[in-house]
């Protein structure tokens, strides 16, 4: 397939940067996601790899090649939407063909592209429905194969499986995990949800604010963030943050403390009052605030017992665990 560089991307609307620099070399058959809230630069630097967005400085090569100045359909990319983008008085099969028809191949080629791929997405019942005659799921793996057919170098979703509903998300991103890996094509995708870029990425791109503040394997970031921002992103419920002085320590630094790591005891640092607990089958969560207003997560086995709404509790965490950030938010 094809390796994919992006070398300082940056990219500026007049006076206004939006992407600081971006820097990373995927390999061959990668699955990279680059992950981060609304309007910290990833859709527009997926955008840039597209072609659909001019880049300010930097470079994008695919397969050593600078693309900069080459436009989306020379680029040998391949790029699906949150909203499908089907034409809706077109029948699949044509949806899936359009692309093909317009390089003018054979149409013998084209029968036998798009029906390998319908197999391949468990669409050979749905060839000759229209659009509106499909699920979401359905239709997303439509603008799927439309993908697939045109054999590309690379992949680009952006956000593709926004639309559906929380349990089809689940199998979809297990479907779409599983083509990457068949095909064995390098991609990128876009998302706002990190539990999506923890289970689908081999690398995640963490986006803050125009920057990509880490970028690693999803444990590695998990166990190790290198920012503020990143531990309190990646991650659910995110980690807990408390400032050094509360604990009775004189520098500024802030410490984080993942819910999972912290546990109620009858002797302790910290003392909070619960606010309420939530269980969720397996594990209990338990909402605390300490004297200063510092709210606390606390997950807990649900077999293990927890404390009353309103009781006043000590909590307690192994020091090893703790992740210290100074004033600018970096890892110390």
């Amino acid at each position: 397939m094809a390796t994919l560089t992006l070398d300082n991307v940056k990219k500026s609307f007049g006076k206004t940067d939006v992407i600081h620099g971006v820097s990373i070399d995927v390999e061959d058959g990668e699955f990279i996601v680059i992950v981060g809230p609304s309007g910290c630069g990833k859709s527009t630097l997926l955008r840039m790899v597209a072609g659909l967005e001019t880049i300010t400085e930097g470079e994008v090569r695919i397969d050593g090649s600078r693309v900069n100045e080459v436009e989306p359909m020379g680029r040998d990319i391949a790029m699906v939407f949150q909203n499908y983008a089907l034409y809706p008085h077109m029948s699949v099969f044509d949806n899936m063909a359009y692309g093909l028809k317009i390089a003018k191949v054979p149409k013998a080629e084209i029968e036998e592209r798009v029906g390998q791929a319908a197999k391949l997405l468990q669409l050979e019942p749905y060839l000759k429905r229209k659009p509106r005659e499909l699920s979401g799921g359905q239709r997303q793996r439509v603008a799927m194969g439309r993908a697939i057919v045109r054999k590309p170098a690379v992949f680009l979703f952006d956000e593709p499986l926004s639309n559906l509903d929380a349990k089809l998300r689940v199998q979809m991103r297990l479907e779409i995990k599983a083509l990457q890996r068949e095909l064995g094509v390098t991609a990128l995708y876009v998302t706002h949800d990190q539990v999506e870029a923890m289970t689908m990425a081999d690398r995640m791109i963490v986006m803050n604010g125009g920057v990509a503040d880490q970028i690693g394997g999803p444990l590695e970031v998990y166990a190790n963030p290198a920012t503020e921002f990143v531990a309190g992103f990646i991650g659910s419920p995110p980690t807990n943050f408390i400032s050094g002085s509360l604990l009775g320590r004189a520098d500024e630094a802030r410490i984080g403390v993942r819910p999972e790591h912290v546990v109620v005891s009858g002797t302790g640092k910290l003392k909070a009052r619960v606010l309420n607990s939530e269980a969720l089958g397996a594990e209990t969560l338990i909402h605390l605030r300490t004297a200063d207003d510092t709210q606390i997560t606390v997950r807990q086995d649900a077999a293990a017992p927890f404390p009353s709404e309103g009781e006043e509790v000590m909590l307690d965490w192994d020091e090893t665990r703790e992740m210290n950030f100074d004033a600018a938010g970096r890892r110390i």
